[in-house]
């Protein structure tokens, strides 16, 4: 089995849902007592939420790639960056380590590519939203991306960071939330991809008749096949 690199503790309320699902996968795979490989380097999330509010994505780069050196000295095969929004420096990351890292966005793609999902809505963080560079991952797959109005991308942002990153859940949220999946599915979305990682702490398949893809399953998934194979 090889050993999984883990850059967690953005926020650490989704680092814990990746852990589990990782372990729960290896040991449905292999059974018995076996459980998952893993070297993680847990970040303070205070710092690099302050730097993303600044805007300072060098800073950011900086911190992770020394946390990416630091899983890869330590024996891990491949590395998964467990957050969506920090996908956004994965190549000053990988210039600095010669493991790869397994790309959220591009897992996702795949998933979709293989159930024949053509056009997606995204939810996920401002930065995810907003800016390309989650987003023409996607796209470069022949995957149309749709995200929600000004009003949605306000609403979906602020819960994340005032309510999921912290532990919080609450039904008005989800409600709110379901009600952007469903504006998504009426302006052609096939299905809604979760594209933060503290989603799915809100909301699930079960909620919606909209197809959801939570990317923290997806990927955590990939890590899973990627260690056995």
């Amino acid at each position: 089995m090889k050993t999984i690199g883990m850059l967690g503790g953005m926020s650490w309320e989704s680092t814990q849902s990746y852990y589990r699902a990782i372990n729960q996968g290896i040991n449905a795979a292999l059974g018995g007592f076996h459980s998952a490989r893993i070297l993680m380097y847990s970040v303070d999330f205070a710092e690099i939420e302050a730097l993303q509010r600044q805007g300072d994505w060098d800073r950011m780069a900086e911190i992770l790639a020394r946390a990416a050196g630091a899983v890869k000295a330590g024996g891990a095969d491949f590395l998964i960056i467990c957050t969506n929004t920090m996908h956004k420096v994965v190549p000053q990351i990988q210039a600095e380590i010669d493991i790869p890292i397994l790309h959220i966005a591009d897992a996702t793609a795949e998933v979709l590519t293989r159930d024949g999902v053509a056009r997606v809505g995204l939810l996920g963080t401002r930065f995810t939203m907003e800016q390309a560079f989650y987003r023409e991952r996607l796209e470069a797959s022949g995957i149309q991306v749709l995200v929600p109005d000004e009003e949605g991308r306000a609403l979906i942002h602020d819960v994340i960071y005032q309510e999921l990153c912290q532990g919080v859940v609450r039904e008005e949220s989800r409600e709110a939330y379901l009600e952007v999946v469903e504006a998504m599915a009426r302006r052609g979305a096939e299905a809604v991809v979760l594209g933060c990682t503290e989603i799915g702490l809100l909301i699930q398949s079960s909620d919606t008749r909209v197809p959801l893809y939570d990317t923290t399953e997806i990927h955590a998934a990939q890590a899973v096949a990627r260690a056995i194979d």
